[in-house]
């Protein structure tokens, strides 16, 4: 009796091989590699010019690369109705016309995304408290980037690129928009990919994490594997340095004789010669690891993130 065959391996909602955008001589992407899986929530992160916007334009099919392929759905975007229409990009400097009001662009949405949800649409509506008959023009920041949020949400696009859009928004809209997201792609799977600097807000919305850095891949793994993988360890400074001693160091830390120190893999046993050494041991948040790891720093201490997008 032969074998059943293997199951055949889910093909990738986006492939990018060896992809470089040049402007000139400069590289806004310089030779970049990445999967992104079907039915996940992907965070794409990095700092200011990292290169996070150019990318996701090229996959978008709204510029032309320099070299490389892309594959979305199996099929190159650009100039790809087929492709195109299944995807939604939503930014944070999104334009509209001036004469334009909300329920203009709400209204004209179900040209462009055939899964669109008008019913849903109009209870975010509510929830935002967005003005529909209020000329674009005259709407706050916060109300621009609610209409983005809006569209990116119903659209329920099998595809979706969210660029920063809820800058803007205060503290409870972001969460609703938070909120909204698990809630919507839990009864309706598609791929979304967020790219913020808010990190330590969307750390539990992520199943993937990709981290951008002048135009090149730092970082391309799986959230959960990331959040285990690392713990900052705490004491006096010889008995810190004994413990940490051949083991991977993300980040040294220290004043006076203390030492704080984020290392790599720690298990159970490390964890007990560390209790007896009288040292304490802490977790370290997405936010926390990404920047230690990559050497990002906030040029502000009240920073919430790495910073804000290319």
């Amino acid at each position: 009796m032969s074998a059943a065959p293997a199951p055949a391996s889910i093909a990738p909602a986006v492939q990018v091989t060896g992809l470089t955008k040049r402007f000139g001589t400069f590289a806004a992407i310089d030779d970049v590699s990445l999967r992104i899986e079907p039915g996940r929530i992907h965070g794409l992160l990095g700092r200011n010019g990292a290169g996070k916007t150019t990318l996701m334009q090229l996959i978008t099919g709204q510029d032309f690369a320099t070299e490389g392929d892309i594959h979305v759905f199996g099929e190159k975007p650009t100039e790809n109705a087929r492709v195109l229409q299944n995807i939604c990009f939503i930014k944070e400097s999104q334009r509209y016309p001036e004469d334009f009001q909300p329920k203009h662009v709400l209204r004209s949405a179900p040209w462009f995304f055939e899964n669109w949800d008008a019913e849903f649409a109009e209870q975010l509506v509510d929830e935002f408290r967005l003005p529909t008959n209020r000329r674009i023009k005259k709407l706050s920041r916060g109300q621009l980037s609610a209409i983005g949020v809006i569209v990116g949400l119903a659209s329920r696009a099998p595809l979706t690129f969210f660029d920063e859009p809820y800058l803007g928004l205060d503290a409870v809209a972001r969460q609703l928009f938070y909120d909204r997201l698990l809630e919507d792609f839990a009864e309706h799977p598609r791929t979304v990919v967020l790219s913020t600097h808010l990190i330590d807000e969307v750390a539990n919305l992520l199943e993937r994490v990709i981290v951008i850095d002048q135009g090149r891949i730092l970082m391309d793994e799986d959230a959960d594997t990331l959040r285990t993988s690392a713990t900052t360890v705490v004491g006096p400074r010889a008995a810190v340095d004994a413990f940490v001693r051949g083991r991977e160091v993300v980040h040294r830390d220290g004043l006076g004789g203390l030492s704080s120190v984020t290392v790599a893999g720690v298990g159970p046993a490390d964890r007990a010669e560390a209790a007896a050494a009288g040292l304490e041991l802490a977790p370290v948040s997405l936010q926390q690891l990404i920047v230690r790891t990559t050497g990002v720093r906030s040029p502000d201490a009240h920073e919430t993130g790495i910073e804000q997008s290319a």
